[in-house]
This record gives structure tokens, C-alpha cells and sequence, in this order.
């Protein structure tokens, strides 16, 4: 293991905003067995994979049905969010994103993305940033689901950084957890009441400093 920092991004509300697709696309799927999804729902599906989100908006809803009908609507849901993505392009890039991954890269400090998103790579390609990441763990990779750390142990082993020496940037609980799981350095994106559980909380990385960053200490 490389005797130094590393960072992981997850995607959604960190990178990109494609958590406002998502909530758009749960909602039209709920509209199948009349359960109209609200904001605060949707806040509990931020990091979830697509199977245990619809789990969770079936289980809201009150509604059970077949296996069958179950893989349709997660598939149409998924359609119905590419067709969202579709449309991105580098100005969807969140706020200081860009800049934060470019001063670290040209420092040299490994980069990976943690997402549970199987759309990650096509997402960072469309916004071009896909040819930053040194290692991409998504959807794709993992089994288990955050809060479990498997993805962003995952991440870890591929830059080749001890996990105590990774820093996460998060906007979801179920994120912040995962890192937290895994012995990173947890920073969160977004509402400080929500987000308590991370180590350090920011609204938007305009916020975070490069100095800041480069001087955390290990866990």
C-alpha cells in the first residue's frame, strides 16, 4: 500500500446532480400503483442501489408483486433516468468539483470514484471527466449496497492506499456511513443535521480548500 492520501468521490449530489433524475424517475414508476414519492422518500434512496430503492418505495407504497413486474420497473425506471443523462453534459459538473479534482490530480494524490451507480462511467464521460479517475467502482463492481463499505474498500484497494488514509466525499447518509464502515475520512456534502455522522460537513466544495484537504490526518 502506497504510504499516502487518497481520494474517492461518490457521483450522485456529489459530482453531478443526477439525484434530482432519480427523484424524477422514482416518482413516474410510483405513479404505477398510485404512491406519489416525496422529497424526504427520496432522501432515503441517496446512495441506495436501484434494487433495495425500489424495495423501499414498494414497501412505502404497501404494494407486493412479482418477480417479473419487478425487473420491468426497475428497468423502466433506468430508462427513464438515461433518458435524463442523456442530456448532460460539462456544465451539469457541481460547483468546484472540477477544479478540486484537477489541483489534486496535478499534486499526484490517486483518485477513484465509489458510486452505487452501474451509469457512473457513462455519466463522467458525458460531463468528461472520465479520464481523471485513476480506479471506478460502481454498481457494476459491488454486491453489497452502502451503508456497506465494500465499494469504497474496493476503490481503496485499486489505488492502492490503506483505507485509514482514504478521504470520501459523500452527500447521502447511507454514504457517509459506508465511509465511516471502512475507516476513511468521511466529508459531507450537503445539510450538517442530516450529514452528522461525517467527519466534516460542507455545502458545496467552493468550501473545501486545497490546503484543507492536503493537511487531514489519518483516522
Amino acid at each position: 500500500m502506497k504510504q499516502q492520501k487518497g481520494f474517492i468521490f461518490d457521483l450522485d449530489g456529489v459530482i453531478v446532480d443526477t439525484a434530482k433524475f432519480h427523484f424524477l424517475a422514482w416518482r413516474k414508476l410510483g405513479e404505477n400503483f398510485n404512491f406519489q414519492l416525496s422529497e424526504q422518500q427520496n432522501e432515503q434512496l441517496k446512495g441506495v442501489s436501484r434494487i433495495d430503492s425500489l424495495n423501499k418505495i414498494l414497501n412505502w407504497a404497501g404494494v407486493e408483486i412479482s418477480p417479473q413486474e419487478f425487473d420491468r420497473l426497475a428497468s423502466e425506471k433506468n430508462e427513464d433516468y438515461l433518458e435524463y443523462v442523456a442530456q448532460m453534459t460539462p456544465d451539469d459538473i457541481l460547483p468546484g468539483v472540477k477544479s478540486t479534482i484537477e489541483k489534486l490530480k496535478s499534486a499526484n494524490y490517486p483518485i477513484a470514484l465509489g458510486s452505487a451507480s452501474k451509469n457512473a462511467p457513462g455519466i463522467l464521460r458525458k460531463v468528461g471527466l472520465f479520464d481523471l479517475f485513476d480506479a471506478i467502482v460502481d454498481g457494476n463492481s459491488v454486491s453489497k449496497a452502502k451503508p456497506d463499505p465494500e465499494v469504497f474498500l474496493q476503490a481503496a484497494s485499486q489505488l492502492e492506499v490503506a483505507p485509514k488514509d482514504c478521504i470520501v466525499f459523500e452527500d447521502a447518509y447511507a454514504g457517509i456511513t459506508a465511509a465511516n464502515n471502512a475507516g476513511m475520512t468521511s466529508i459531507a456534502l450537503g445539510d450538517a443535521e442530516v450529514l452528522h455522522h461525517a467527519d466534516y460537513v460542507f455545502n458545496t466544495f467552493n468550501e473545501i480548500t486545497y490546503d484543507f484537504l492536503t493537511q487531514l490526518q489519518s483516522k
